[in-house]
């Protein structure tokens, strides 16, 4: 069973997560943190529960998803999977970083990319791998059928969605990715979004006034 960890990090409280099993691998996905106050908490976390870091993921590359990432990858020397249109994102990350005041010395570019029907594996759990642009070219949600849950980035969130007026967003193309590949997912799968408090499949159809279809 997948245990799921959420903290929220940096100046715009980009949810992190760290899944792990009974194995206690690991696998961290948009490692937002931003100075050595984030870095010490998520740490404190990995060595207190005795978890194994095997993989760093993405769900997209905005720059507060990423602003993390050499620090998660030298800390525990993890390699970058992330689908291969997050690269251009990552071209001017550093000095796109500072007009925001985050602190990224350097950008970690993508050791592994994967896409659409690939699974990731960590211990004894699988994530399905689900392709869904819109809010920004290259941006991946990771469904456990088993466990029931789906981390969305910033495609879904509760009562909302990702914005589309930054480069590559395109509000038709994100709807499209949310009815057809979210909302195809079991009413009562939770949604752990790249920002804010959980949601459910279910409620989002009913409720959400962006893309909601019907009762659930």
């Amino acid at each position: 069973m997948i245990s799921v960890k959420k903290f929220a990090f940096n100046p715009f409280q980009v949810n992190t997560y760290l899944l792990y099993d009974e194995t206690a691998e690991c696998v961290i996905i948009d490692a937002g943190m931003d100075g050595d106050f984030e870095e010490t908490e998520i740490t404190e976390y990995i060595n207190n529960h005795n978890l194994k870091p095997v993989m760093l993921m993405l769900t997209h590359a905005h720059i507060d998803h990423i602003v993390g990432n050499n620090f998660i990858a030298d800390t525990y020397s993890l390699p970058l999977t992330a689908h291969k249109d997050c690269v251009p994102f990552l071209t001017n990350a550093t000095a796109y970083a500072a007009t925001f005041g985050l602190t990224m010395d350097k950008v970690k570019n993508i050791d592994n990319y994967i896409d659409e029907n690939k699974e990731i594996k960590f211990g004894n759990s699988k994530l399905k791998v689900l392709y869904t642009p819109g809010h920004a070219n290259g941006s991946l949600c990771f469904y456990s059928p088993e466990d029931n849950f789906v981390i969305t980035g910033d495609v879904l969130f509760n009562q909302s969605i990702g914005r589309t007026d930054l480069p590559t967003g395109n509000y038709d193309l994100l709807q499209q990715s949310i009815w057809e590949k979210l909302f195809a997912l079991p009413d009562e799968t939770v949604v752990y979004p790249g920002h804010g408090p959980d949601t459910s499949i279910g409620f989002e159809k009913v409720n959400n006034p962006f893309v909601a279809i019907g009762r659930e």
